[in-house]
């Protein structure tokens, strides 16, 4: 779609709730958005901004089996891209990859190169290694918290570790420190716990609170 004085637009056919930015496409600014549609076949739009930085153009589109809740890029391959998924009844994940000639096919498919099949309860989220290349990623359900060990070439993931939140404790996203590759952060209703990837036990639990929140703004106003 076009861009008018007050933005671009571009139309998606079905709701979407998530969207990302293709991170390894060094040359372009690239999105993809999952759609989420309960009876309709769902799609995986891959959008690209043009050269005149004016319009959003369809770069692929392609089908995608369950609703899309959650989607998140590879940093290190501009083709691989991860989902988070509902049947109807149960919660999955799973990685996928564009096929390399999808410019020059009517109806692509997407390839699943593999799913993150031990959760047992909703799941939140995925995170990748935060930069470079790396096998490792995060995915994050209710309850606990998987390392994962990616093989794109075997079409494998393996789970590495795993520790549970506790029965106290509802693990709703999180956020991998770009800073520190051994430090992450999962929000827990009204908590923020950091975690020790090197051991899989949280280190620091913050509870949020309406003065928390205050002191939080004070602190990163005087960082910024």
């Amino acid at each position: 779609m076009q861009g008018g004085s007050t933005g671009i637009g571009y139309g998606l056919k079905y709701q979407a709730r998530c969207i990302a930015d293709v991170k390894a496409d060094t040359d372009h600014t690239s999105f993809i958005a999952g759609t989420l549609s309960l009876k309709e076949e769902n799609e995986v739009h891959l959008i690209r901004l043009s050269n005149g930085g004016t319009e959003l153009v369809c770069e692929g589109l392609f089908s995608h089996p369950n609703e899309i809740w959650d989607l998140a890029s590879c940093p290190f391959d501009q083709r691989i891209f991860s989902t988070v998924f509902f049947n109807g009844e149960s919660y999955g994940a799973a990685i996928w990859q564009i096929p390399e000639l999808y410019g020059q096919l009517n109806s692509p498919q997407l390839e699943r190169i593999a799913a993150l099949d031990a959760h047992s309860s909703k799941i939140k989220g995925v995170l990748w290694w935060p930069t470079g290349r790396h096998d490792k990623l995060i995915s994050i359900d209710e309850q606990n918290l998987f390392l994962w060990s990616l093989d794109s070439s075997k079409k494998t993931a393996q789970v590495q570790s795993q520790e549970s939140a506790g029965v106290l404790h509802y693990l709703t996203g999180g956020a991998w420190d770009p800073h520190d590759v051994n430090s992450v952060t999962l929000t827990s209703e009204s908590a923020i716990q950091l975690w020790d990837l090197r051991t899989m036990k949280y280190v620091l639990i913050l509870a949020l609170t309406v003065d928390t929140f205050s002191s939080l703004s004070m602190f990163v106003s005087k960082l910024v």
